[in-house]
C-alpha cells in the first residue's frame, strides 16, 4: 500500500485509477445508498393468462391514446434495427444476422423505459406526449435502470460472441459470397441441424435469463427506487411464481417481435409500442 510519499509504479497507478473508476461508477448506480437502507423486495402476486389478455388491451388502449407521438417514439427501433443489418453486411459478418435480430430483444426492456413513463404518466391523468418519454432521465432510479441496461448488454455482447463461435465451428470462418449463398449454407448444408438447434438452444438459454432478470425489474425502478438488486430479485420471483404464464408471455413478445420484423421490421413501429405498454401493464399486475 501506498504511503503518503511513495512514488507509484505505473502498475500501482493503474490500478488505484481503476479502483476510482470503479467506486465512481458504483456510486453512480446508487448515488445515495442510504436511500435503500432497510427496504424490501415488494410482494408479488400470481397472474393467470387472463392477466395477459387483460396487459395486452390495456396496452393497446394507451397506443391508441397517444397515437403519432408513440408511433414517433417507435421509428427508433426499426431503424435501430436496420443499421444493426446494415453494419453485419457491411462487415461481411453475414453470420451475425440472426444473432443480432434475435438478440436485440434482449435490450427491449431497458429500450421501452421511455415507454413505460408515457403509459406511468398517463395512469396519473397526465397530458402525454412523445417528450414526456424523455423524462426517465429525470427519474431517481435513472442508475439503477442504466445498470441493468449494462447488464443486458453484457448478455447481448455475450451471445454474440458466443453465436459467432457457433457459426465459425459449423459454417466455416470464411464470408460467403452473397446472402443466397449464406442462407443455403444454413438452410441446406450439412452443418444446418447442429447450426439451428444449437443456435436456438444457447439463445433460449441467454434469452430466459435476460427475460428473468428484466421483465419486472425496469418498470419497478421507474415506479419505485427500490436499488437494482432489489428490483432484479423481485423480477426473477415473479418469473418463478408465474412460471407458465410468464413463458406464454416470453412467446407472446417473442412471436410479435418476429411477426413485426416482417418485412423490413416495419411493423416494429406498432408491434414494440403495444409490448411496452402491455409491460408496464402486466407489471401492475404483478407487483403490488
Amino acid at each position: 500500500m501506498a504511503t503518503p510519499h511513495h512514488i507509484e509504479n505505473p502498475f500501482e497507478y493503474a490500478v488505484e485509477k481503476f479502483a476510482w473508476a470503479v467506486r465512481d461508477f458504483a456510486k453512480f448506480l446508487i448515488p445515495h445508498p442510504e436511500r435503500h437502507a432497510g427496504q424490501v423486495a415488494p410482494q408479488v402476486r400470481r397472474i393467470g393468462f387472463a392477466d395477459l389478455r387483460a396487459a395486452l388491451r390495456e396496452g393497446a388502449e394507451d397506443m391508441g391514446a397517444f397515437r403519432d407521438d408513440v408511433l414517433f417514439v417507435g421509428l427508433i427501433y426499426p431503424i435501430a434495427g436496420i443499421v444493426l443489418a446494415a453494419i453485419a453486411f457491411n462487415a461481411n459478418l453475414l453470420m451475425m444476422l440472426f444473432p443480432l435480430a434475435s438478440g436485440f430483444a434482449i435490450l427491449g426492456p431497458v429500450a421501452a423505459t421511455g415507454l413505460y413513463e408515457m403509459s406511468r404518466r398517463r395512469e396519473l391523468g397526465e397530458h402525454v406526449t412523445w417528450l414526456d418519454a424523455m423524462k426517465v432521465f429525470a427519474n431517481p432510479a435513472i442508475g439503477s435502470i442504466i445498470g441493468v441496461g449494462l447488464i443486458l448488454l453484457s448478455i447481448f455482447g455475450v451471445w454474440l460472441a458466443v453465436a459467432y463461435q457457433i457459426g465459425v465451428a459449423t459454417l466455416g470462418a470464411d464470408t460467403p459470397p452473397t446472402l443466397r449463398v449464406f442462407l443455403e449454407n444454413v438452410f441446406l448444408s450439412q452443418a444446418s441441424p447442429t447450426l439451428i438447434v444449437g443456435g436456438i438452444a444457447v439463445g433460449f438459454l441467454f434469452a430466459v435469463v435476460a427475460f428473468a432478470i428484466s421483465v419486472v425489474s425496469v418498470p419497478l425502478l421507474l415506479d419505485r427506487d427500490l436499488g437494482l438488486w432489489i428490483a432484479i430479485k423481485t423480477s426473477v420471483k415473479a418469473v418463478m411464481t408465474n412460471p407458465g404464464t410468464m413463458a406464454v408471455w416470453a412467446m407472446i413478445i417473442a412471436f410479435s417481435l418476429a411477426l413485426g420484423s416482417i418485412p423490413a421490421l416495419v411493423g416494429l413501429i406498432v408491434v414494440v409500442p403495444i409490448l411496452g405498454h402491455a409491460s408496464w401493464r402486466l407489471y401492475r399486475k404483478i407487483v403490488v
